[in-house]
């Protein structure tokens, strides 16, 4: 299953949108206060990544164990300490709701906490590669500016 993300800004707009197999889902994160970029940013998706991610993984580990849950709490965060650094010290909590033994609810988030997907993609340290480089055309001056 192919999992694509992708961003677009400009004066007039900030658009997200993931897209899973051929699934699109917009996502409402707002530009920052001026405009230029998103409010939310690439440490703070990660972290909502994790979390995310082993969220919705307790509740498919916990359905393949027969374990009845009723909720889910998940903290993830990292240090980053400047630009260009990659972050350091990454680290998540969980908390599960349910009347399962302590010992079931231990196992589930141990089974959980290896199966989970971006939190091995992150341990394995896959490479990310740029394809592509290249400027977009401008776009073409407001009439009556008298720019060309």
């Amino acid at each position: 299953m192919r999992i694509a993300a992708r961003v677009s800004n400009d004066a007039t707009g900030h658009d997200a949108v993931v897209t899973t197999g051929t699934t699109a889902t917009p996502l409402a994160v707002p530009p920052k206060p001026g405009g230029r970029g998103s409010a939310v940013n690439g440490g703070e998706f990660l972290m909502l990544a994790l979390a995310t991610c082993y969220c919705n993984d307790l509740y498919r580990e916990a359905a393949r164990l027969g374990l009845a849950i009723d909720g889910v709490e998940v903290e993830a965060e990292a240090d980053f300490e400047g630009v260009g650094l990659a972050a350091r010290d990454i680290r998540y909590r969980a908390r599960v709701r349910s009347g399962a033994p302590s010992e079931a609810i231990a196992r589930l988030l141990r089974e959980t906490d290896a199966v989970a997907e971006i939190h091995n993609t992150v341990r394995a340290g896959v490479p990310v590669r740029l394809e592509a480089l290249g400027a977009a055309p401008a776009p073409d001056p407001a009439p009556g500016t008298g720019r060309s």
